[in-house]
């Protein structure tokens, strides 16, 4: 994976709200982030973390009436996002920033062929005229390694396998040639073999181009195969950021720690799985202080009054806790 240390997106401070009769639903509070050229970077947590509600609000596809991005940045190689226009947004959306969904059979429309769903975008943002634009997609197809992608152009969705559907998703997201790509769980849907499959394709393309890529997943093994850096979320917060390796090697935050040992080895031998007890936090009734305070074995006093300060590990490596200061 190629690292130029070119910021490629920026996320300052972000706060997404969703503003419901029950109350603010704070389910993006406070998230900083960054991806450089040619980087991937894992987000991973609970569900309920907001991971995905982090990546929409970074397309501006928060669902309305009720979501909404309240304040922070969202710097697309040094240019606001939250300052543009719909329309530009529009324009935005899978030239320079794509998204590869978790179920592609949501993501593909069943009534259009697969020839029609991968036309589309390359029409509409590189203005190839259909001839061009159908020798481009059988491109994305063989690109992603879809055999006989001449046949497949002409067959609906349900006619492929969950793994060749996937990889349909992959070449629409790629089709355009985008600075980066946010992939939700591209893999969840699929089985083991087909799954490392399509993580080594992604690290092909991307090893011959200098894409960025945001990996949403529940999966740390995937993070290990496939990431540079890592931020873990909690209860709507970044609560540590490192290298892949560090935070592997040198976790530091309690919630971290814990998501390390829920991780079965084949080197250990144990009655039960390590499980975190108890839930994550309301969102619209979040604590004061430290948001897995409630959860943590570590926890002390000032955990439950305060939220702890992002303190510094090392250079690449900070966290979010009392306990680490």
């Amino acid at each position: 994976m190629k690292n130029t240390n070119k910021t490629i997106l920026e996320v300052r401070n972000l706060k997404t709200y969703f503003f419901t009769r029950h109350g603010i639903v704070k389910a993006v509070d406070g998230v900083s982030i960054s991806v450089d050229e040619g980087e991937t970077l894992g987000i991973v947590g609970e569900s309920g973390s907001g991971k995905s509600i982090a990546c929409l609000s970074i397309l501006r596809l928060v669902p309305r009436p009720a979501g909404r991005i309240v304040s922070g940045n969202i710097l697309l190689e040094g240019e606001d996002l939250l300052q543009k226009t719909e329309s530009e947004m529009r324009q935005i959306r899978g030239r320079d920033i794509s998204m590869m969904l978790q179920d592609p059979m949501t993501t593909l429309n069943p009534v259009f062929s697969i020839g029609s769903l991968l036309t589309e975008p390359i029409r509409l943002h590189q203005g190839l005229n259909k001839t061009a634009a159908w020798e481009k997609a059988e491109e994305m197809l063989r690109l992603v390694k879809i055999p006989s992608p001449e046949l497949r152009m002409r067959e609906y969705p349900h006619q492929l396998s969950g793994g060749m559907r996937q990889r349909v998703v992959g070449a629409m997201s790629l089709s355009c040639r985008p600075k980066i790509v946010i992939a939700d769980e591209p893999t969840t849907a699929l089985d083991p073999t087909i799954q490392s499959q399509f993580l080594h394709l992604i690290k092909e393309i991307q090893q011959a181009s200098t894409l960025s890529m945001i990996m949403i997943t529940h999966d740390l093994g995937i993070v290990a195969r496939v990431c540079d850096r890592v931020t873990v979320m909690y209860a709507g917060r970044d609560i540590e950021n490192a290298p892949v390796r560090d935070l592997f090697n040198n976790p530091k935050h309690p919630y971290t720690i814990a998501l390390m040992k829920s991780l079965p080895r084949i080197d250990e031998k144990h009655e039960y799985l390590y499980s975190i007890e108890g839930q994550p936090p309301d969102p619209v009734h979040l604590p004061d202080g430290c948001r897995f305070a409630p959860r943590c074995n570590s926890v002390m006093e000032i955990c439950k009054n305060q939220y702890p300060p992002r303190s510094k590990v090392s250079a690449e490596h900070d966290v979010n806790c009392w306990v680490s200061q």
